[in-house]
């Protein structure tokens, strides 16, 4: 499923316009979106939080060539489900 399955399915439910459907499905994604790069975690009961996690910068190594590179720190999306998702998906 991607993104224009599920703004068919909204559109569906909803019985609104496609562009209804879509602008719905932007607002929410964009929000999640927004409030992720401003370091806030975003809670949706029963499915899962969304949150951005700061990576520690590393050394990685190049496949190519076997040199070392420096990866800096960088923040990172991260999901984690709820067990009411896990517990659907058995």
């Amino acid at each position: 499923m991607n993104k224009a399955d599920i703004i068919n399915k909204v559109h569906e439910v909803l019985g609104t316009t496609k562009a209804d459907a879509e602008r719905a499905v932007e607002t929410v994604f964009g929000s999640i979106e927004s409030a992720m790069k401003d370091g806030v975690q975003v809670s949706v009961a029963g499915f899962g939080i969304f949150e951005a996690k700061m990576r520690a910068a590393r050394e990685a190594r190049n496949p190519r060539t076997g040199e070392t590179v420096p990866v800096p720190a960088m923040k990172v999306p991260k999901f984690r489900a709820a067990k009411g998702l896990k517990d659907s998906v058995k």
